[in-house]
């Protein structure tokens, strides 16, 4: 079955400097924030905390699930491609991103600067 819109790859590209890369994965400073690799059986997957975990499941169980598991446990979420319409898609991205992009920024503090 086909997704009513293109799954992750053009919403996420529209993401200033953000390409695919690899197996549907989706890296920001060579980090990633979201993958295609259950695209297969209807998923992509998005790397939240489980704050946000449990509010996009909360508002949405019909479009979002944690991953069985460990990875659930850790906030790895999956998102019914067929389900989700593209604002919903496009804010759940976006909501990935942002937490790589503030966990990069407390990665870059910590760590020291190597010398050039």
């Amino acid at each position: 079955m086909t997704p009513r819109f293109p799954p992750h790859r053009p919403v996420a590209a529209q993401r200033r400097r953000v390409v695919p890369h690899g197996r549907g994965r989706l890296p920001r400073s060579g980090r990633i924030f979201a993958t295609l690799a259950s695209e297969k059986e209807g998923y992509g997957n998005l790397m939240l905390d489980l704050e946000q975990q449990t509010l996009f499941v909360t508002d949405a169980r019909e479009i979002f699930l944690p991953i069985q598991g460990g990875w659930g446990r850790m906030g790895m979420t999956h998102i019914r491609l067929n389900e989700a319409d593209e604002p919903t898609l496009t804010g759940a991205l976006r909501a990935a991103y942002n937490l790589r992009m503030q966990k990069n920024a407390a990665t870059e503090k910590s760590s020291p600067r190597k010398p050039k």
